[in-house]
């Protein structure tokens, strides 16, 4: 069985001030095309579908007509929530959006049910494993700690016990939305770190042949067997080295997994430069960006006058600006913002208590700080879902 493997798809996200609708319904196209040229059998889209979980009217009508146009290739698709989208709304209507082919996974409650698919060589079992919060679905797995290990672990048990009772030689692929260990983030998605701890480990995949992640934006392999299609477009300056693409997949009739990378199309390349301002505006080796999308980051030690609009003169698609003078490090003039760099909410918490009281939280404090923080998550999670 041939599958192609998206995710993160942020229907209504802008680049920066730039709006994607448009790049982004290129993609649709070229998602379509992909599936008929190359005689995919299945199509699997591992959440974030949507930017956020109330899209705007151009973005669910974007999503509308993906819908049509997969459900006219005749080709199965199966679909899941994302940490970005509510997975109530997107789910609304799956039952009867089901029976044109279109197999929307967005309750936890289901993630032991699979869509049923078959090729010569037999039965394949997709089992869908929408975002899985936490705080809101401990009770559901009968967990007792709120972390992303155990309810992940729990959801794939019911998959696993699903999958002991069904006939030998079914095959079986997982979509799940996650941080797994051994993948590399990039700045545009949005941390889902419980109890300081964002990543589950792939062995918590074990015993099923395919693994379609998605959450972050890079395309990458963690095993064979389980892989991260990443964005089909770039959010993020971060992502300025990633090749975007969606991975198509042969499975087997042993289960045996092969997998081959499709471009997608990106509107403008990315480009992240770096120097005085007279240096961006004289050095030759930069000309390649002209066309680019461009982050600059200004080195000089005082701020130079008008530097958004002198940069546009050379580099017309500048986005970001980017202020880092260089300077010893106990300067007291390095930015607060310097400062917090690479620092997540627990470590900033901490440092403020060490600050304001002259000494570091102990391991009780850091708890209770660890547990507002997760508390706050929760809470916004909560209200993400009612609204």
């Amino acid at each position: 069985m041939r599958l192609l493997h998206t995710s993160d798809w942020h229907l209504g996200r802008a680049f920066h001030r730039v709006g994607m609708l448009g790049a982004q319904a290129e993609f649709i196209g070229h998602l379509v095309a992909t599936v008929r040229e190359h005689a995919v059998d299945a199509l699997v889209v591992s959440g974030d579908v949507y930017d956020r979980a109330v899209p705007p009217l151009a973005a669910v009508e974007l999503f509308d007509d993906a819908l049509h146009r997969l459900a006219d290739l005749g080709v199965p698709t199966v679909m899941i929530s994302g940490n970005h989208d509510s997975a109530r709304r997107l789910g609304v209507g799956a039952g009867l959006i089901g029976r044109a082919g279109i197999h929307l996974r967005t309750a936890p409650s289901a993630s032991g049910t699979p869509v049923m698919l078959s090729d010569r060589h037999g039965d394949v079992a997709f089992y869908g494993l929408p975002y899985l919060e936490p705080a809101l679905v401990k009770d559901e797995f009968g967990v007792e700690k709120a972390s992303h290990e155990a309810v992940l672990a729990a959801a794939m048990d019911r998959v696993r016990a699903d999958l002991a009772a069904r006939p030998r030689g079914t095959r079986s692929v997982v979509l799940a939305h996650a941080f797994v260990t051994g993948g590399t983030p990039s700045d545009s998605e949005r941390d889902i770190t419980v109890g300081g701890v964002a990543a589950v480990p792939a062995g918590v995949f074990d015993g099923v042949d395919y693994v379609a992640l998605g959450h972050l934006h890079g395309c990458q392999t963690l095993t064979e067997r389980v892989r991260y299609s990443g964005s089909p477009l770039p959010y993020s300056f971060s992502e300025a080295d990633h090749r975007k693409s969606m991975w198509l997949v042969d499975l087997a009739a042993d289960g045996g997994v092969t997998a081959e990378r499709i471009d997608c199309p990106v509107p403008r390349a990315l480009a992240r430069i770096r120097g005085t301002l007279e240096e961006l505006l004289a050095d030759p080796g930069l000309e390649p960006h002209r066309e680019a999308w461009v982050e600059a980051t200004l080195t000089d030690p005082v701020r130079p006058a008008d530097p958004m609009a002198r940069l546009a003169e050379r580099f017309p698609h500048t986005l970001s600006l980017v202020f880092a003078p260089e300077r010893a490090p106990g300067d007291p003039a390095v930015s607060y913002a310097h400062r917090l760099a690479d620092r997540d909410d627990q470590q900033i918490a901490e440092d403020f208590v060490a600050h304001v009281r002259g000494a570091g939280p102990d391991e009780r404090e850091r708890a209770v700080l660890r547990d507002a923080i997760d508390a706050v998550r929760a809470d916004e999670a909560v209200r993400e879902v009612a609204r």
